[in-house]
């Protein structure tokens, strides 16, 4: 057996030269890779901001100083900053979309009952939503970003209440880094309370024979429209290979899965932070199951399965539990077989979290037929939203580990809650909005 976790890659066959007839047609086929990222549901009314704050890092990172954006909603009544709360927005690629993330986490989840962010304003929190120019860049980068949207809220804040800060997906980790340098820096944040909603504490996932494929086709795509990326761009970016637990890095790639670089460098990074804050209360929720409920994915057996008769053909086995030498994928491009197997890779698909449309998504694109319980494939595991106390390299023997059995002795956070059901990562929950409210409310 591996000592790591490790993907190995088979080649036969011999390379051809595409006609342009053959171009064009997977060209068309494949048209545009779906995002990688949380789905935002931007129906609804957004709202006019009071303000839009236009931040810069304090620290450059790799020789450059990120930047992004704050809208700021003042509560009803309000006419200063009063009581901040810093909600800062996930991975994708490019720009943050801060009217749908608006849109998205105050839209009507129960008729009759405000959504969530109109609840907040109720008990009178000034809402910030906080935006990066580059989602998709380094961690370490962004926190700058979050720095200085802390700093603008200290400044402007009229009064003492102590500040609300966190995030959703890598906005949490983004705010966690952020808060944690403050506190070495003996750089005062004034916070009172973390907040990480399906944030992927331990990592997050996304099937690797996915990830073969967006590279192994990348060079057929047609190119996105501006301000869009491929699948491959966003899985080569820095903040993707920073999040996911198992990483290749191309479509032939043989070798370790769980060891990228860029990975271990913000585990040490975030090491030398003491992990988290320490002064503010931690809170977190999880978009996953707390009964240990998993997904609807058998282990090893075909997602899906699609051909081009000639020209290519690509077929996604949900990831195997463990094992040695278990594929996960078999794919062509006009002539050579490449034929992916693990080894000591955990059934990551079906383990309780939040959800991402991955295999659907894939298949829908290719025109493929899928199973309707083939189509969401676990993204956030729920022990890595809750922070489960474990090494982030060597942690999976707990993936599947019921959260109701899980103490806060057990965790990073001080109290955390999980969603009723496995649902989509991000997605608002009546639970898990009730459960914060309330918290935010003492």
């Amino acid at each position: 057996m591996p000592e790591t976790p490790r993907i190995d890659v088979e080649i036969s066959g011999r390379q051809a030269t595409p006609t342009d007839t053959q171009r064009a047609a997977l060209s068309a086929a494949l048209a545009k890779a779906p995002p990688l990222g949380m789905r935002l549901d931007a129906a609804g009314e957004a709202r006019r901001p009071n303000e839009v704050w236009e931040l810069v890092s304090p620290h450059a990172h790799m020789g450059r100083k990120a930047t992004g954006t704050a809208v700021v909603h003042y509560a009803p009544g309000h006419r200063t900053l009063t009581r901040p709360f810093i909600f800062a927005d996930g991975f994708n690629y490019g720009r943050s979309d801060l009217k749908g993330l608006w849109q998205h986490f105050n839209r009507v989840y129960q008729e009759g009952t405000p959504g969530f962010l109109d609840q907040l304003h109720a008990l009178g929190i000034d809402v910030i939503l906080l935006g990066f120019d580059v989602r998709h860049n380094h961690i370490q980068a962004n926190a700058g970003v979050a720095v200085s949207c802390i700093r603008r809220a200290i400044r402007e804040r009229v009064g003492q209440a102590p500040l609300i800060v966190g995030g959703v997906s890598m906005g949490g980790m983004v705010t966690r880094f952020a808060l944690a340098r403050m506190e070495r820096d003996e750089d005062e944040h004034e916070t009172g309370t973390y907040l990480s909603y399906d944030t992927p504490h331990l990592g997050a996932w996304t099937p690797l024979s996915l990830q073969q494929m967006a590279f192994q086709f990348e060079p057929i795509l047609p190119e996105p429209p501006e301000g869009q990326a491929k699948q491959a761009e966003l899985l080569r970016s820095a903040a993707a290979r920073q999040l996911l637990w198992g990483s290749v890095p191309e479509a032939a790639y043989s070798g370790p899965v769980s060891e990228a670089d860029l990975r271990l460098d913000l585990i040490r990074e975030l090491d030398d932070l003491r992990g988290f804050p320490v002064r503010p209360i931690k809170l977190g929720v999880a978009n996953g199951a707390g009964d240990g409920t998993p997904g609807k994915l058998p282990p090893g057996e075909p997602a899906f399965a699609w051909e081009m008769e000639g020209i290519a053909k690509a077929v996604a086995y949900v990831q195997p539990d463990g094992g040695t030498r278990r594929r996960v994928s078999e794919m062509s491009l006009l002539g050579p077989v490449l034929t992916g197997a693990t080894s000591d890779v955990p059934a990551f698909d079906g383990a309780p979290g939040g959800t991402l449309l991955t295999y659907g998504a894939i298949a829908d694109q290719l025109g493929a037929p899928i199973e309707d319980g083939s189509r969401f494939s676990g993204f956030v595991p729920t022990v890595s939203a809750i922070a489960l106390d474990k090494d982030p390299v060597i942690w999976t023997e707990d993936l599947y580990r019921p959260a109701i059995e899980i103490t806060t002795d057990d965790v990073w956070l001080d109290d955390f809650r999980c969603a009723r059901t496995n649902t989509e990562h991000g997605s608002v929950q009546r639970e898990l909005v009730e459960w914060i409210v309330e918290k935010l409310a003492k």
